[in-house]
């Protein structure tokens, strides 16, 4: 965890950075919402002593200074807490704007009820001339109160309509970054992380684990040529997306091998769905020519099917659904071979 306050500790820490926040020329953004809570915080010494030199050479924070000073002491947060960070601020400034907008209606409320008063004090009854003079200095600083009120509600609304796109900003970037391009499945980088979250709680029956291979693909690419070659890659990857659904995920695990998560499938009906994208796989291809369709012969996959052993790591879980995807090669290819389990696991 990067961040271990407390909310008493956050709120306080909101409200100092807030106030220097508004004090600098850049907007009120996450970026620069993040820096200054590290700041006052203390939590990041390397960015303070940053920022300290930066201020006093040149006074304040513009948007070009925040971000690169976000970039070069802030920006090693994961993806998770990136978004985590975004959901907060997005939140914070919320709740802030929503005060700021209550604190305006007040301050509107108590500057007319000192208006009212202003007029009754200055009626000739009332004899208080002196009086009135002060409730009216007093007014006068009520509506420049109001006034700045105003404005800082009008401009942590708009940093929280910034919020909210930057936070969807994040979240398409990070689904596109684990998106393999060619299939349209999950990438490497997706696996892992979907791998990670399924081992974490895992509880039997399940999870098992799917490692596919194109059977000969070098042969396939070396007789029709590479364009085709990503052809049939695509193809399986639409295969997969249309027999894999839910909450279980199909990666492209590499070059032309594939891999299946099921968080929640027992072995039998892993073996099931394996056997069923394999039949449906093993086709008859046609690559299409200049004057007629060429046959291709059958494309198959051979598939390692485990099912997960209790404390096991995820590079042993992989490790062993590829040794019986390899073992299914040996036997022939185009066949689902069930990996077998480590002495003494469950």
């Amino acid at each position: 965890m990067r961040y271990g306050h407390t909310t008493a500790q956050s709120a306080e820490y909101l409200r100092l950075a807030l106030k220097q926040m508004m004090q600098q020329e850049a907007g009120l953004h996450p970026v620069s919402y993040a820096i200054w809570y590290e700041y006052v915080s203390g939590f990041n010494q390397r960015l303070k002593l940053a920022m300290d030199d930066h201020l006093k050479k040149y006074g304040q924070l513009n948007n070009d200074a925040t971000y690169a000073l976000y970039d070069e002491y802030v920006a090693d947060l994961d993806e998770k807490t990136a978004l985590r960070i975004g959901d907060s601020v997005s939140q914070l400034v919320d709740q802030v704007s929503e005060s700021a907008g209550a604190t305006g209606n007040q301050a509107s409320r108590f500057g007319n009820s000192l208006e009212n008063w202003s007029e009754t004090l200055q009626r000739p009854s009332t004899g208080t001339g002196a009086l009135a003079t002060s409730v009216a200095d007093i007014l006068r600083g009520t509506r420049e109160m109001q006034a700045s009120i105003i404005t800082l509600q009008q401009r942590l609304e708009e940093s929280a309509r910034e919020a909210q796109q930057l936070r969807q900003e994040v979240t398409r970037a990070r689904e596109e970054a684990l998106v393999d391009a060619l299939t349209g499945l999950t990438n490497r980088k997706g696996f892992d992380n979907a791998l990670g979250i399924c081992l974490s709680g895992a509880r039997p029956p399940g999870p098992c684990l799917l490692m596919i291979d194109l059977d000969n693909f070098k042969a396939i690419n070396d007789a029709h040529g590479h364009l085709f070659g990503d052809k049939v890659l695509a193809s399986i990857g639409n295969i997969l997306r249309a027999n894999v659904k839910g909450k279980d995920t199909a990666a492209r695990y590499g070059g032309e091998e594939f891999a299946v998560i099921l968080p929640q499938t027992p072995r039998g009906g892993a073996l099931g769905l394996a056997e069923a994208l394999r039949s449906i796989v093993a086709a008859n291809w046609r690559k299409r020519g200049d004057d007629q369709d060429q046959q291709v012969g059958n494309i198959t996959v051979s598939i390692g099917v485990a099912d997960y052993a209790t404390g096991e790591t995820a590079a042993d879980f992989v490790g062993r659904a590829d040794r019986a995807l390899y073992a299914a090669k040996m036997q022939g290819r185009n066949r689902v071979n069930l990996a077998q389990r480590t002495p003494g696991s469950e």
